[in-house]
Formats: structure tokens, sequence, C-alpha cells
């Protein structure tokens, strides 16, 4: 386990932050961006938690919550030259599987759609479709740093996965689609 013995070292003042090797980057770089995004996604995941309460969704999510903390650890940790090093941590293949069977699971219960949808519903769903557009956020700015810099390509294809469940798990929470806000198009002109 992690231990934490003082929150603030001063090492960062400077504008720059550590990786899990021990190199510093710019608090800016695009991969530092994408640590950022996935950080505040586990955020927006916390709060739907909460709107969730104490139905077995919640606990899903909880878990993701401790995949994206991995997540994090595999953007944070540079991928070397030849063979990776032992003790990375990295977004493994059985991870994003998980998430595509309770994709599948969750979708087979669902009406098919016919029109995109409004993020809202209930207050469970409206927080889940806030953690989907931020994991999308996060998704982009991971790619945007996987152009520059080597990434798990794990670790691109667990945060499209997460969205796809957020986007059928906000379904599912607003009564299988029964509650979904369809969009009208053109019904404000």
């Amino acid at each position: 386990m992690v231990k934490l013995n003082k929150i603030y070292t001063r090492t960062g003042d400077a504008g720059t932050t550590g990786l899990v090797d021990g190199s510093r980057l710019p608090k800016h770089a695009p991969r530092m961006q994408a640590v950022g995004d996935v950080d505040e996604a586990n955020s927006a995941i916390g709060l739907a938690v909460l709107a969730i309460g104490d139905a077995p969704e919640g606990a899903w999510l909880t878990t993701i919550q401790n995949d994206l903390f991995d997540l994090g650890a595999d953007l944070a940790t540079p991928i070397p030259d030849g063979d990776d090093e032992p003790w990375a941590l990295r977004i493994i293949a059985s991870q994003v599987k998980r998430l595509e069977d309770q994709i599948d699971t969750m979708n087979e219960q669902l009406a098919p759609l016919d029109s995109f949808i409004l993020p809202g519903g209930s207050p469970a769903a409206a927080a889940v479709h806030l953690a989907r557009a931020i994991t999308r956020r996060a998704e982009r700015s991971a790619t945007a740093a996987a152009a520059e810099t080597a990434l798990n390509p794990q670790a691109l294809a667990y945060l499209n996965r997460l969205s796809d469940l957020l986007f059928v798990l906000a379904r599912r929470l607003n009564g299988n689609g029964a509650a979904d806000v369809k969009w009208v198009p053109g019904a404000s002109r």
C-alpha cells in the first residue's frame, strides 16, 4: 500500500511534477493533462456513486474508481524502450473485458435507441452522464498524450469502454431507458 507521510513536498512549486520512474515533466504536459482528467473523471464517478446509493451499480462504480487510480499510475509511468518494468502498474485486457461484459449485460435489457438522448432523467443518471462526459475528455487527453509519447494501449481502450459503460448505465438508471430524455432536433426554434 501507498503510505503518505507528508502531503506537500514543494517539489512542484516550479511547475513540474514527478512521474513514477522519478523523471519530471511540466504540469501542463499532455501526459499530465491526461492524468488530471482521469482524476476528475474518478471524482465525478464518486458523486455518481453517492447519487446511486446502495444499488449494486454503486459497487460497480467503486471498482471502476479503483481501476482509475491504476490507470492514473499507468499513465504516470513511462514505457521504456524494450521490455516494460516488472513493477509497473498497467491496465490489462481483463479490466477492459470486465467493462465490456457489464455493458453487454446491461444492454440486453435496454430498448434500442430511436433518438439521441439528453443527459438527465433521474439524478443518478444525470450524475453518471456527467462522469461519462468527463471520461470522454480524459480519453481525448490520453490520446493526445499518446500522439507524442508511448502509452499503454489497454489504458486507452479502458477509457473508451468506460465512457460506453457510463452511457449504458445512465440509461439503466433511467428505468432501462423509459425515463431517458430524448433529443428533439430544432425543438427550441
